[in-house]
């Protein structure tokens, strides 16, 4: 499993985007972890699902919330990763209205979750393979913290401890 002081694996993660732009074209596009995360901070958090109950209603809506606080604290990009494929992630973006703010990263085929070992089998409930809950703050691709959930709890990866790790 992933842990504080390592680095991001070196992946694929797919975005939807809508307009072209910085080597982007519409549609869904590949994201070279390594390549993205290099000389950035982001925060990065991770859930099960997109148009799920705990992450439409609070887990995005909280660091959509502090994005303006997170920015003055020396985050360069937010970015949400759930394994999803990137025309779902791109749909509830748009509902959330993350654009510019957070970044809707898909993660189809589980490549990242499984290479970072936060994996959630929901197979039982219909869900196949998942991201555990969680959120890390990652610094030219290391890992400074890790915020893992217990199993159906939201208590420390919220856009609150992200931001308090933040600032520290």
């Amino acid at each position: 499993m992933i842990k504080v002081g390592d680095t991001l694996p070196h992946t694929t993660l797919m975005e939807y985007s809508e307009v072209e732009g910085e080597g982007c074209s519409i549609g869904p596009n590949a994201i070279d972890i390594a390549k993205t995360a290099s000389g950035k901070t982001i925060a990065l958090f991770a859930l099960p699902g997109a148009f799920t109950p705990t992450c439409s209603a609070k887990h995005v809506p909280g660091y959509l919330d502090k994005f303006s606080e997170l920015k003055s604290a020396g985050v360069d990009e937010i970015w949400c990763v759930s394994v999803n494929d990137a025309f779902v992630m791109g749909a509830w973006g748009r509902e959330l209205h993350a654009g510019g703010k957070v970044r809707m990263m898909a993660d189809g085929d589980a490549a990242f979750t499984i290479a970072t070992g936060l994996t959630l089998d929901l197979t039982g409930k219909g869900l196949g393979l998942r991201s555990n809950r969680y959120s890390m703050l990652v610094q030219d691709g290391k890992v400074q913290t890790l915020n893992i959930e217990a199993a159906g709890k939201f208590e420390v990866s919220d856009a609150d401890t992200m931001l308090s790790q933040v600032k520290h």
